[in-house]
C-alpha cells in the first residue's frame, strides 16, 4: 500500500536550491498529520555530502542517486532514475518545486508514472488521507481547490517562496542510502554540451526575498540604474514588466509575469508598472506589494498593500537614501 511523502530535490552546481528546503519542510508538516515518513530524493554527481542537510529540514530518509551523468539536469536521465526510485518506494504523495526544472520534470514524470499532477500550487492539506492542493487559475484571478483520484502517488509542484521553510535542526538526522543508477545512454534524447552561466551573482528572481521591478514608466534602459541602486541597498533583485522587456530595456531573465517568471518575494516594489493582468499573475502572491505610479487609476494599486501616486523619478532616489539609514 502506498504511503509516505517523497520529495524530489533540485540542486544546481552541487548546491541544493532553496525551493527544495521549502518543499521538504511542507512535506514534513503533511507527513506529521498522516503519521508517515518523508523521503527526499537527491540526484547529482559527488552530491552525497549534501544529503544530511535535508534531514535538518525534516526528511526521515534521503535516497541519493550519484552519477556523473546526473551532474547537469536532463529530462530523460532524471525521469528514468526517479521513475525506478518511485516504483521501488511506492510513495502516497510526491512533491517538487515549481521551478523551471521542477515543472519540466514533473510533467514528464507524471506521464511516466501514469498519475495526475497539480502544477504551481500555493497551499497543501490532507483530507481523508488524500492530498488537496490550492493553485491559481485564470491568470491568478481565482484559485482552484484540486483533489486527486485513487491513483498514487498524488503529485504536485509547489510555487517557490510560498511554503514556510523550517528552521534547520542540526540535531535531526536522516537515514541516507544509495540508489542504483540505470541510465541507458542510447535512450537519452538530449545531452548538455555547454552551460553559459549568469556571472552577475544576482539571486534568481524566483528565489529572491525582495524584488524591485520597473515597467514602461521607466522610459528607457538607462533609468533602471535608479532601481539597481535601490536594490543594492536593500539586498533585492531587479525585475521588469513584459513591456520593458519587449522594448529591449531588460533581458528576458528579468521578466516577471505569466509569460516570464512567477515570483513570491516578501517585498515587491513595482515602479512605473501599470499592472496588466499577466504581470499581476506573476507577482500577486508576494507578501507585501508597494506600487509607485503617477496614474492613480493604474490597476497595480488594486493589488498593492502600499501605494504612492507620484513620479517614480522623484520618489525612488529619496527612498533609496532613506533605506540607507536602516541597513
Amino acid at each position: 500500500m502506498a504511503q509516505g511523502i517523497m520529495t524530489i530535490v533540485e540542486q544546481r552546481d552541487g548546491e541544493i536550491r532553496k525551493v527544495s528546503y521549502e518543499v521538504v519542510s511542507e512535506a514534513r508538516r503533511l507527513a506529521d498529520s498522516l503519521n508517515q515518513e518523508v523521503v527526499a530524493v537527491l540526484l547529482g554527481s559527488n552530491i552525497k555530502e549534501k544529503a544530511p542537510t535535508l534531514g535538518h529540514y525534516g526528511a526521515d530518509r534521503v535516497i541519493v542517486a550519484d552519477d556523473p551523468r546526473l551532474q547537469t539536469y536532463t529530462t530523460d536521465a532524471y525521469v528514468s532514475v526517479i521513475d525506478e526510485i518511485a516504483k521501488a518506494n511506492d510513495p502516497a504523495i510526491m512533491l517538487l518545486g515549481a521551478s523551471a526544472q521542477g515543472k519540466d520534470l514533473a510533467g514528464r514524470l507524471s506521464a511516466r508514472l501514469g498519475v495526475g499532477m497539480a502544477q504551481d500550487c500555493t497551499a497543501f492539506s490532507v483530507e481523508e488521507g488524500k492530498l488537496v492542493a490550492i493553485r491559481p487559475i485564470y491568470a491568478g484571478k481565482a484559485y482552484a481547490k484540486v483533489t486527486f483520484n485513487d491513483d498514487r502517488p498524488h503529485m504536485a509542484t509547489a510555487r517557490p517562496n510560498v511554503m514556510a521553510m523550517n528552521e534547520p535542526d542540526e540535531s535531526r538526522s536522516a537515514e541516507i542510502s544509495d540508489a542504483n543508477v540505470n541510465v541507458d545512454d542510447n535512450q537519452m534524447k538530449t545531452r548538455v554540451v555547454d552551460v553559459i552561466r549568469d556571472e552577475s551573482g544576482k539571486v534568481d528572481l524566483t528565489e529572491a526575498d525582495k524584488i524591485v521591478s520597473g515597467g514602461r514608466g521607466m522610459k528607457g534602459p538607462e533609468n533602471f540604474k535608479i532601481l539597481e541602486d535601490m536594490a543594492d541597498v536593500i539586498g533585492a533583485s531587479v525585475g521588469a514588466s513584459r513591456s520593458a522587456v519587449d522594448a529591449g530595456w531588460r533581458p528576458h531573465t528579468d521578466q516577471v509575469g505569466q509569460t516570464g517568471k512567477v515570483v513570491s518575494p516578501n517585498l515587491y516594489i513595482a515602479c512605473g508598472i501599470s499592472g496588466a493582468i499577466q504581470h499581476l499573475a506573476g507577482m500577486g502572491t508576494s507578501k507585501v506589494i508597494v506600487a509607485i505610479n503617477k496614474d492613480p487609476e493604474a490597476p497595480i494599486f488594486q493589488k498593492a498593500d502600499y501605494g504612492v501616486v507620484d513620479d517614480l523619478f522623484k520618489m525612488v532616489p529619496p527612498l533609496t537614501e532613506e533605506f540607507k539609514k536602516y541597513v
